[in-house]
């Protein structure tokens, strides 16, 4: 039994199916890298996960135990985080704070919560530089840096990033997925949906293609990397992207 285990998962807009049948699996200590082009059903997957969505039917189960229905923060509390696209920090406070607030469901623990801000400031230097400094003030980067930080202040064994390189540079974008490659092999499960396909691949143990709303593909990502149809639909159009 895998740590998160989503089967046949179907979610509507209204009368539109933005799901039809997702199953897949996160594990301890593995990236699972969820690919595909805009509005594929990336970001409801997790969404569906998070409980922030409820599926018209299919099974989400957490450490053996159903999690559809439940409360996104009941969620969050039971051990699973989501990083949402935009990053969506409070730019009127500061690092430090954004911080305390990921610690929320522990915040009566202060010993705990300065330990687990001990660990986020290991993971990123740059933000102990800037603990006092108001997040909306922070490049791009360490905005991302302070989302990923702040999802990892609950300690999650699961946790879900959405769009983690969106609006980063090369370097900054390869800094940000070699970091979450560390929260992995730490024993974190990762479901990951990345835009630049070639470095998702490149840091995940497993990755599935999504298109309108079915996996299409699935297995292991270095194989999935040498697919022609990978190749063609997502890494060679981020070539074409890059050199464009």
């Amino acid at each position: 039994m895998a740590l998160l285990e989503v089967r046949d998962l179907h979610v509507f807009y209204g009368n539109i199916e933005a799901l039809k049948g997702i199953s897949l699996d996160a594990e301890p200590g593995q990236i699972m890298a969820i690919l595909g082009g805009n509005g594929a059903g990336k970001s409801t997957t997790l969404r569906t996960i998070s409980g922030l969505l409820r599926p018209r039917s299919g099974t989400i189960s957490f450490e053996g135990r159903s999690i559809v229905g439940l409360e996104a923060h009941v969620i969050v509390g039971m051990g699973l985080s989501q990083v949402p696209e935009g990053r969506r920090i409070f730019n009127i406070l500061t690092v430090e704070e954004n911080l305390n607030l990921g610690g929320y469901i522990v915040r009566s623990h202060r010993d705990l919560i300065r330990a687990r801000k001990a660990e986020v400031f290991k993971l990123f230097p740059r933000l102990a530089e800037r603990r006092a400094q108001l997040a909306g003030t922070l490049s791009g980067g360490e905005q991302q840096m302070l989302a990923i930080g702040r999802a990892l202040m609950s300690e999650p064994k699961v946790l879900m990033l959405d769009e983690p390189s969106l609006g980063l540079s090369p370097i900054l974008s390869r800094s940000v997925l070699k970091t979450v490659r560390e929260v992995a092999n730490r024993g974190t499960a990762v479901l990951l949906v990345e835009q630049n396909a070639r470095q998702a691949l490149a840091i995940a143990d497993r990755a599935c293609v999504i298109e309108t709303g079915s996996v299409v593909l699935e297995g292991d990502a270095a194989t999935l990397a040498k697919d022609e149809r990978v190749q063609k639909a997502y890494l060679g159009g981020f070539e074409a992207v890059a050199s464009g």
